[in-house]
């Protein structure tokens, strides 16, 4: 299967992510030194075929003729600041901050909406802005910091990359204005051999719906006045990345586990999802593998998702009782069954009878659906009485999403942990 670019890029930055688990790790034996250079060597893969897949991209817009007329609001991001934006908004330092182009934007985000927001709309490809540089337009944040250091250690990830579930490969639906309904096929027709001069027995297709709507989600994060005052590119990174953290956490948490009503409902509250009961036993891995399998559902996707505290069991108990030699369930501590697996705190740990018990899920996640309706609205509030003693403020960032699965058999979980 051919991968876009931005593909790749989320690739590439998963396996970022898991470089610097195991720098962190601090001492690495052998098996993490062993894992460094095969993902060391992967993500060199990813990045002769990022070189190709972009080639490929700007050769087929070449060969078409014609050439997409860009987004005047693309050359509006390039000096974007969303600290700019959030300083914009308290009383005191308002007139002492030139937000201009940040308002602007707010207000062209708000008239292709139809909605008027709180505070300052942000787009999301703000919290994608990696490297502040000084090409940026005259008056930009990296314009008046010469030199510019390129800081690799600090490399943000964009919201999109920063989600578990879309790292996990959930599709993203971009730019929605009302309620969407995606058609789907629930039984296809049916194929008979017939005789010569038979009639073949009529089989008509039947279809029903996925649905998305509007849900609202977001965060509430505290940050210091001195903070707002820096031109710093690291303050501003560092800002990028709270609010990124704040509603990658909400949503992941709802795509796993929401519970309908004001939260999308996740896979976990899904009629239709396949059930485990949990054994830690290699049998109990295989069944659900054979459900996926059973429900036709793409193994190109499959990954596993549980909380971290499932990890040590499933990397400690053995397949074959006694066997060493057959190996433990977990194949390494990122794959089983030769799946991709990865562990979220986010998962719930109050499940089951007695409220103690967490889950497992595997699935083919590009049957996951995230449906973006909003840029992210930012609210100052200067004003809060803990925040305001300590010359802080509170900064409430929101955005509309919604989240729904697309075939339910493609996913199946165990929640008695």
């Amino acid at each position: 299967m051919l991968l876009r670019p931005h593909e790749l890029a989320e690739r590439r930055a998963g396996k970022l992510d898991e470089l610097r688990g195991i720098l962190a790790a601090g001492d690495v034996n052998e098996e993490g030194r062993a894992r460094f250079d095969g993902l060391k060597a992967e993500i060199e893969a990813l990045d002769a075929d990022l070189a190709r897949a972009e080639f490929l991209a700007a050769a087929e817009k070449r060969s078409a003729g014609s050439h997409a007329q860009p987004d005047p609001l693309d050359h509006e991001l390039a000096g974007y600041s969303v600290v700019r934006a959030i300083a914009a908004q308290i009383p005191d330092m308002a007139q002492r901050i030139d937000a201009g182009r940040e308002r602007e934007v707010s207000q062209e985000l708000q008239r292709r909406s139809g909605r008027r927001h709180e505070g300052i709309t942000v787009p999301l490809q703000a919290l994608e802005k990696r490297v502040l540089t000084t090409a940026a337009p005259v008056g930009g944040p990296g314009g008046n910091l010469v030199p510019t250091d390129h800081r690799a250690d600090l490399f943000i990830e964009p919201l999109r990359a920063r989600l578990v579930v879309r790292r996990l490969g959930a599709r993203v639906l971009s730019g929605l204005t009302g309620n969407v309904d995606i058609p789907r096929l629930t039984k296809s027709a049916v194929g008979h051999w017939v005789a010569e001069n038979a009639a073949i027995a009529p089989s008509d297709p039947e279809f029903d719906k996925v649905s998305l709507a509007p849900k609202h989600c977001g965060g509430i994060v505290e940050m210091s006045r001195n903070m707002l005052q820096q031109t710093s590119p690291d303050v501003e990174q560092l800002v990028r990345s709270d609010l990124a953290a704040v509603l990658a956490r909400a949503i992941d948490k709802a795509a796993i586990a929401g519970t309908g009503g004001t939260q999308p409902v996740g896979i976990l509250g899904t009629v239709g999802v396949g059930t485990v009961t949990w054994a830690a036993t290699w049998a109990k891995v295989l069944e659900f593998v054979a459900a996926i399998e059973n429900a036709d559902a793409a193994q190109g996707s499959l990954a596993w998702l549980t909380h971290p505290s499932v990890l040590p069991t499933l990397a400690n108990t053995l397949k074959v009782t006694g066997d060493a030699g057959g190996g433990w369930l977990a194949d390494a501590p990122d794959r089983m069954a030769g799946f991709p697996l990865l562990t979220s705190s986010l998962m719930p740990t109050d499940l089951g009878v007695g409220n103690d018990k967490t889950a497992l899920v595997l699935g083919a996640w590009s049957e996951l659906v995230l449906g973006y309706w909003s840029e992210l609205d930012i609210l100052v509030n200067p004003y809060e009485t803990t925040a305001y003693s300590k010359g802080n403020v509170q900064v409430r960032a929101m955005a509309t999403v919604d989240v729904a699965v697309r075939h339910p058999e493609a996913f199946a979980a165990a929640v008695d942990i």
